[in-house]
């Protein structure tokens, strides 16, 4: 069956999903059942199912860039029917793909190729296109700390690329750092801030992460059921095996979700790389939109910069997915603040008044008390010695203010200007 070009984006996105969840094999399944040979013996098995296995297609779609660069109106050549090909075409392909990992096949590799290629045909889909929002970022990060390029397929079975994804036991964002580990590796976590939703700090951290169980196992297998389970339950595991290191010797002493996650990267890999094979297109995904960033020296609301950039909640909340309450506590210490390209001129130049705008509706919960002095001296401000800056071509009032933490309306007070005009040579005066 085929998705056909028609004329509402709306419409194409509905017939789409209807088809997948119309088919028996769109219903969704916790475990699958694996045959075991061991010791010229076979038994049946289970294993649970990685959880982004588990994710319905419409709930990784309702993401902000789903939503807004993935295009269901477009023909894809993804249809319900699933060639199937024998182990050895299997076992020729794996062989065939340009990466330093092992990829090893039995017949629970073959379980979770048939998952991928079968009931999760739309998820897969919708995988390929997301790729272009995410790939570039993994890749960077993955080369710069000289890793193999197949790990940025982690996060297929880790969040089935959805940057909102929160396990059961609380591991969060693409690459599902638990808290305690994303602390580890640098990643903020309090009641405001949670970096592990952060694409892109989410994504160094990972590779430093890999890289350091690397260090320990000399097994990208173990590194990555280490990566699921722990260090901790994969030194167990080695030590009931009788301190045996080979993945598939120590498979039977690993938690049951553990057992599969191996199979499942491997089969990741294959179908990322073979889709075409099993009737498997990308969804099409326009182009992004250029962003860039500005570091933010105060306390801001979302709703400030939507009303006064003019850039939609949905969107900045997509951009900047760290700030779990749409807060940035940049009075704590400089936070980063990712916007369009086009809206940050229009932040640098009104920022001062951004901060202001709202302030006290928004941030109505934070007052400050007064309380009876039981004597004393009382403290006198002062500004202290300023330091001269000599201003150089290319500089903005805005530009000098962020990088010293004061305001343009500061900079002006202290120097006497009245608008943002500055010329290369002159000095300033910046009180710290």
């Amino acid at each position: 069956m085929k998705t056909r070009n028609i004329s509402t984006r709306y419409v194409a996105s509905m017939l789409f999903a209807m088809a997948i969840a119309s088919s028996p094999l769109a219903r969704a399944q916790e475990s699958v059942e694996v045959t075991i040979g061991e010791n010229g013996t076979s038994h049946q098995e289970t294993i649970d199912l990685p959880k982004s296995m588990t994710y319905p297609l419409d709930s990784l779609l309702n993401d902000w860039k789903a939503k807004n660069y993935i295009d269901l109106g477009k023909d894809c050549e993804t249809s319900l029917e699933n060639p199937q090909f024998s182990d050895s075409v299997y076992i020729d392909r794996l062989s065939r793909m340009p990466v330093t990992m092992e990829m090893p096949y039995n017949e629970i590799v073959r379980k979770f190729i048939d998952q991928y290629t079968g009931k999760l045909r739309g998820q897969v889909s919708f995988m390929l296109s997301a790729c272009n929002f995410y790939m570039p970022i993994f890749e960077e990060a993955l080369d710069a700390y000289g890793l193999p390029l197949e790990l940025k397929y982690l996060p297929v079975i880790e969040s089935a690329l959805n940057p909102s994804a929160v396990s059961r036991a609380g591991a969060a964002g693409l690459w599902q750092f638990m808290l305690r580990t994303g602390k580890l590796y640098g990643l903020e976590s309090n009641s405001l801030v949670d970096e592990r939703r952060d694409p892109i700090k989410a994504t160094w951290a990972a590779a430093r992460y890999l890289k350091d169980m690397y260090g320990i196992y000399k097994d990208w297998n173990l590194v990555i059921a280490a990566y699921n389970c722990g260090p901790g339950n994969v030194n167990k595991a080695i030590r009931r095996a009788g301190g045996k290191t080979d993945y598939w010797a120590i498979y039977h002493y690993l938690p049951r979700e553990t057992r599969g996650y191996v199979p499942a990267f491997i089969a990741a890999n294959y179908v990322m790389t073979y889709y075409c094979k099993h009737n498997i297109c990308p969804m099409e995904t326009n182009i992004p939109a250029a962003t860039d960033t500005v570091q933010v020296s105060q306390r801001l609301h979302f709703q400030q910069i939507a009303d006064l950039c003019h850039v939609p909640m949905d969107e900045l909340r997509s951009l900047n997915p760290q700030y779990k309450r749409s807060i940035i506590p940049g009075n704590t210490k400089p936070q980063t603040l990712r916007l369009p390209h086009e809206a940050i001129s229009t932040f640098i130049d009104l920022q001062d008044t951004i901060y202001a705008h709202r302030a006290k509706e928004l941030f109505g919960n934070r007052r400050t008390v007064a309380v009876a002095s039981s004597g004393g001296t009382k403290a006198t401000p002062g500004k202290g010695k300023p330091i001269t800056y000599k201003i150089k071509s290319g500089d903005t009032l805005g530009g000098i203010a962020q990088r010293y933490g004061v305001t343009v309306s500061q900079l002006r007070s202290w120097n006497g200007l009245r608008g943002s005009n500055i010329r290369a040579g002159k000095t300033l005066k910046i009180y710290k």
